[in-house]
C-alpha cells in the first residue's frame, strides 16, 4: 500500500484524535534517522517524543530483544521473571528511590503515584486526598491524569472531572504554599514542564517545594515521564537539582521503543501498599523489562551522560545564536537534550515545523510559537548542526 492508500484507510478506521499527521509513511530507522517507504530519510529530533533514546537499530539493544522474544515475551506477575528483578535492582540502585512498580505508559505510571500518595495517607488514618499540581503541567490522558494536568484544552472535553485536584503558577512558590491544606497529600511536578512548551524550574523553587513539603508532611512527585532516562545529562533530571522526590514516575525512554512505565518511592511510601491495593497485567513482562535493563545498561556506561550533557549544552549554545541572529527567534529553553526555540508572535511552530519537514527534519510545535527538540541520546553535533543549519534557511 502506497501513504495515500493508508490515509483512506486511517481515515474510515481509526478514531480522530490526531490532526494534522505528516505525509510520512515510515519504513525502518537508523541512528537518529527514520526513512519512508521511498527510501528518503529524516533526521528525528523527536525520538517517538522522547521514547527513543538509542535511535533505532542499536545493535546491543535489538540482540537484546531478539534473545528474549526467544525465551519469554509475556507471564503473568503471578509469577516471578528474573528479568524484572535485574530492573527493580537498578532503579533503586540508581536513584534516591527503595522501591517499583512497572506500568506500561506514563499515564499509568502517573496514576500509580496518585493512588500511592493517597493510600499512604489513608494507611495513617489521615483524610488528606488533594494533589496540587502545576498550570501548564501534562501528566497524561486517564481521567485522573488528565485531571492533574495544568492545561484547560485536555480537561475542557471531559468534564466534570474528579475532585481533589488544584493547579497554581508553575515556579510559584508562593502560590504553591498558599494552595496546601490540611488536606493536601502531595505536591506533583515535571522538574521540566515538557508538553507546556519545555520549562525548566527553578532551583529555588524546587528546593523550596521539598522544604514545603517537609514542614506540612505531604509527599513530593517528580513526574520524570519526558525528563528521566539520560534526557537532561543525569540519568533523572532531579539528580540535576539536588532535589529529591518521594515518589518519581518514568516512561518513554525508559524502554528505549518497548513500552514502559514505573513509579518509584521511598520504601517508607512504597509500603503503605497493600496486596489487592494495585496491579497490571502486562506491567513488568518480561520484554519490556529486558528492553529496560539494556537501555539502563547502555546509559549508565561510562561518559554516556557526560556526552549527552556536552551535546546539550553545544545543541543550546548553537540555538541561542539564532536568537542573537533573528528578531522573531526569541528564546531558548531548556536542558540537556530537552529544548525549546520560542518564536514571536509573527511566526508560527506548526508552520515550521511543516517547512523542516520538507526539508527532512522532525521537530514538534508544543505551543503556538514554540518548537520542541527531543532527539535520541547518540545524536552527534554534526547532526546538530545540519538542523540549525535547515532553520537558518528558512530565516
Amino acid at each position: 500500500m502506497d501513504i495515500h492508500e493508508i490515509m483512506e484507510i486511517d481515515k474510515k478506521h481509526f478514531m480522530p484524535v490526531y490532526s494534522g499527521r505528516y505525509p510520512l509513511l515510515v519504513d525502518y530507522g537508523k541512528g537518529i534517522k527514520l526513512y519512508d517507504k521511498d527510501g528518503r530519510e529524516y533526521y528525528d529530533f523527536l525520538a517517538g517524543i522522547g521514547v527513543n533514546a538509542l535511535g533505532y537499530g542499536h545493535p546491543v539493544y535489538i540482540k537484546a530483544l531478539k534473545e528474549q522474544v526467544e525465551k519469554v515475551i509475556h507471564c503473568s506477575n503471578f509469577y516471578y521473571t528474573e528479568v524484572q528483578a535485574e530492573l527493580e535492582k537498578k532503579l533503586a540502585e540508581n536513584s534516591s528511590c527503595d522501591k517499583s512498580f512497572f506500568a506500561n505508559s506514563g499515564a499509568e505510571a502517573n496514576e500509580g503515584a496518585i493512588k500511592l500518595a493517597r493510600k499512604y495517607f489513608k494507611a495513617k488514618g489521615k483524610d488528606r486526598y488533594e494533589i496540587i499540581t502545576a498550570d501548564r503541567s501534562f501528566h497524561g490522558r486517564t481521567m485522573i491524569t488528565v485531571t492533574a494536568t495544568g492545561q484547560e484544552k485536555y480537561k475542557k472535553p471531559f468534564s466534570p472531572l474528579p475532585p481533589g485536584f488544584k493547579t497554581v503558577p508553575f515556579n510559584d512558590l508562593a502560590a504553591m504554599e498558599e494552595a496546601i491544606t490540611d488536606k493536601t497529600a502531595a505536591i506533583m511536578l515535571e522538574p521540566v514542564q515538557g508538553e507546556g512548551g519545555v520549562y525548566p524550574a527553578s532551583q529555588e523553587y524546587l528546593e523550596g517545594i521539598r522544604k514545603l513539603c517537609d514542614e506540612h508532611g505531604i509527599l513530593l512527585i517528580f513526574d520524570e515521564v519526558q525528563t528521566g532516562i539520560g534526557r537532561s545529562g543525569s540519568l533523572f533530571a532531579y539528580q540535576e537539582y539536588g532535589v529529591e522526590p518521594d515518589i518519581l514516575t518514568l516512561a518513554k525512554g525508559l524502554g528505549g521503543g518497548v513500552p514502559i512505565g514505573a513509579f518509584l518511592a521511598r520504601a517508607e511510601v512504597a509500603d503503605a501498599f497493600e496486596p489487592g491495593d494495585h496491579g497490571t497485567t502486562f506491567g513488568g513482562n518480561p520484554l519490556a523489562c529486558r528492553a529496560a535493563v539494556t537501555v539502563l545498561d547502555i546509559i549508565l556506561e561510562d561518559g554516556f551522560l557526560a556526552g549527552v550533557k556536552e551535546k546539550g549544552e553545544y545543541f543550546k549554545r548553537e540555538l541561542q545564536k539564532l536568537v542573537e541572529k533573528n528578531e522573531d527567534v526569541i528564546e531558548v529553553r531548556g536542558l540537556g537534550l530537552m529544548l525549546a526555540l520560542e518564536f514571536s508572535d509573527k511566526i508560527s511552530a506548526s508552520e515550521i515545523t511543516m517547512e523542516l519537514f520538507k526539508k527532512g527534519f522532525l521537530v514538534n510545535a508544543v505551543q503556538e510559537h514554540t518548537l520542541r527538540f527531543l532527539p535520541p541520546l547518540i545524536v552527534e553535533k554534526e547532526d546538530i548542526d545540519k538542523l540549525i543549519n535547515a532553520i537558518e534557511e528558512l530565516f
